[in-house]
């Protein structure tokens, strides 16, 4: 499902989709070529896909009604205003336990967190 997941944002061909992986999971893991092609291959089979001339999968409109009816139909939707404070809240708990494991990543981003904290300050104030 990551794999369809992912080419609902671009398409993307199988190396591309080995180097999201690899980078959503931060290194941990790289699916080999001999996962990745023959997910491929059985999603085109299926008609959730399709290769495109310059290489790159695509999703089929058969995709996009099958991902519609496996997360019910507020998965494209838009997301809410809580669900994206839900979002910050997830983010800042990430920048909290870095801060934690390798104070020096964080301390890197110490300027944009303070950016970022003047602005979600001055939305709070009347």
């Amino acid at each position: 499902m990551a794999v369809v997941s992912m080419l609902s944002g671009s398409p993307k061909n199988g190396v591309e989709l080995m180097d999201e992986i690899e980078k959503m999971t931060q290194g941990w893991w790289r699916p080999s070529p001999g996962s990745i092609y023959p997910l491929l291959e059985q999603l085109t089979k299926e008609g959730m896909v399709r290769k495109r001339d310059d290489g790159r999968y695509e999703l089929t409109e058969k995709a996009g009604e099958e991902l519609e009816w496996s997360f019910g139909p507020g998965f494209r939707k838009r997301p809410s205003v809580d669900e994206m404070f839900g979002e910050i809240s997830g983010f800042v708990s990430y920048m909290e336990d870095l801060k934690k494991t390798d104070p020096a990543a964080a301390k890197a981003y110490a300027d944009k967190l303070k950016e970022l904290s003047e602005r979600l300050s001055s939305l709070s104030q009347e």
